[in-house]
């Protein structure tokens, strides 16, 4: 079966022994893993949005 790299978006074999699943190659694994560890990627939550609606408090 044929899958997208989420990294480089290039089709690939899907193997379930590939040590590198779901990205093509340790390259785009490690280039993932770089951009978490850079702060590139952020997991949103309700909280951060409604702290982002409330005004600053004014002094």
């Amino acid at each position: 079966m044929l899958v997208t790299c989420p990294q480089c978006r290039r089709q690939h074999e899907w193997d379930r022994a590939s040590p590198w699943r779901p990205f093509c190659s340790e390259r785009c694994r490690l280039l993932d893993l770089g951009a978490w560890l850079q702060e590139r990627y952020v997991i949103g939550s309700e909280a951060a949005g409604a702290a982002a609606d409330e005004e600053p408090p004014r002094h």
